[in-house]
Order: structure tokens, then sequence, then C-alpha cells
């Protein structure tokens, strides 16, 4: 049977995926000119043996070519930490960014977790390009967690209990 479906209209695809809720990141590596940063929320894990995770990259964004191969660092934010996301997101002076220094990536001061990646794979995703890491290195702290829906950031406050253990 042919697909008559028509595409749905990207304004209406993004209204539609502005309710699923996300955690927020801001993906570090190094850039032409030093430790560089993009806001991020297309993240997911994809496999515990090997430990992968996925980036989803716009064609469009600055970073884009400059990430395509290169190690990098998920730096997921904590509540506290919009202002990085703001800052990272492209609007400048926003918030000044804090570097941890001897991190095999840049790295950002005191995300609520972090993973160091080696570049995996890379695969076509449309508009934008799906990349996939080998977690190299991980660390997390206790806090609450920024998250973003209806395009808006709002808190995720820390569970006393979670289900860890079932991962």
């Amino acid at each position: 049977m042919p697909d008559t479906l028509a595409p749905p209209d990207p304004g209406a695809l993004r209204a539609c995926m502005a309710r699923f809720a996300t955690g927020v990141t801001v993906v570090t590596y190094d850039g032409d000119d030093g430790p560089r940063g993009a806001t991020m929320n297309s993240f997911t894990s994809v496999s515990a043996d090997p430990p992968l995770v996925l980036i989803s990259v716009a064609r469009r964004a600055r970073c884009h070519d400059q990430l395509h191969g290169k190690p990098f660092c998920v730096n997921i934010l904590g509540a506290e930490q919009e202002a990085l996301a703001v800052q990272f997101a492209g609007v400048p002076d926003a918030a000044e960014p804090r570097w941890t220094s001897g991190a095999g990536v840049p790295r950002l001061d005191n995300p609520l977790a972090w993973i160091e990646c080696a570049p995996w794979r890379s695969y076509d995703g449309g508009d934008h390009t799906l990349l996939i890491g080998r977690v190299t290195g991980l660390g997390h702290r206790d806090g609450d967690a920024l998250t973003y829906a209806w395009s808006r950031f709002g808190t995720l406050a820390e569970s006393a209990g979670g289900i860890e253990h079932l991962i």
C-alpha cells in the first residue's frame, strides 16, 4: 500500500515536540579557538555495553562541523544553571562559563552530571547529524535538574529514591 500521507509542517512538528519534557545539556568540545559548547536537548543513552550515547546536531548549527569526529562532553545541567543553557544557546553574556581543569575534553564546572565521549559513529538524520559517542568518563552530583518543555525552562526536583538499580 503506497504511503499517501504528506509530511507534517516543520512548525507543527516543533509545536508537537515542545510538549515532550527533556533535560538540558551543554555539549562541550575543543573548538578552533579554545573550549566551545552548544545547548542541546536531543540527547539519549544508546547502549550500556558498549557504553554509548547519542546527540543530535543541527546541520545549520555553528558547532556542527567542529564537533564531527571530535571527543565531546555532555554536561547535564542543574536547575541553577539556566543562564549557562541560555549562554550556549547563543545569547552572549548570559553567563560566564567556568571550565574544569585537567578534564580529557573541555567540561563545565559543576554540572549535574557529565559524560565524556570519544567519537564512535555518525549518521545522517535529515537536517541533523546523529553523533554517537563511546563513553570514556562520567560523574554526577546531587541536585535538581533543569528541564525544557513548552519552549521554556523548568525544574525537576531531585527524588529521594530513584530507579537507578533497575537500569
